[in-house]
């Protein structure tokens, strides 16, 4: 690693991200590297955090600009803390509790009507009967964690 910084090449290397998914992301301001005295792209150490970071919040789901939110949080002149980053964290389980529940309600229902409301099928009428699911709002109701009048 090269004493002023770490080169793309060795952000790369250490993420295990392509070069074109790092400039990308820099595109995308999810990190900020700076210029040396010759003019070449330089990284904090930090930044191996902020992209680590980036992969794992991409596979629970979130997208580039919730990512980016919160990245934004962190303080620019310094290194994140555990604390800025037990901050962050906090929001994200908030939703991932969310997702897990929703997630939960889904596989418990798969082997039965899923509560769309929908009512063409012929058992719909035992789970969802005069479609009082639709008097709830659009989409799965039963799924998204509304209960059935009378449950």
């Amino acid at each position: 690693m090269a004493k002023d910084g770490m080169t793309i090449g060795d952000l790369a290397q250490r993420t295990g991200l392509a070069v074109s998914a790092i400039r990308y992301y820099e595109a995308q301001g999810l990190i900020q590297p700076w210029r040396n005295a010759g003019g070449q792209r330089r990284f904090e150490r930090a930044d191996l955090r902020r992209l680590s970071f980036v992969m794992i919040a991409q596979q629970f789901g979130f997208t580039l600009p919730q990512i980016k939110v919160e990245l934004d949080r962190l303080p620019g002149g310094r290194t994140p803390t555990k604390a800025d980053w037990a901050r962050i964290s906090r929001g994200f389980r908030a939703a991932l509790d969310t997702r897990i529940d929703a997630m939960t309600r889904l596989r418990d229902n798969l082997d039965g009507c899923i509560g769309c409301g929908c009512l063409s099928l012929p058992n719909c009428a035992l789970y969802n009967p005069a479609d009082t699911a639709a008097e709830m709002g659009v989409g799965p109701r039963y799924v998204m964690g509304d209960t059935p009048a009378g449950s």
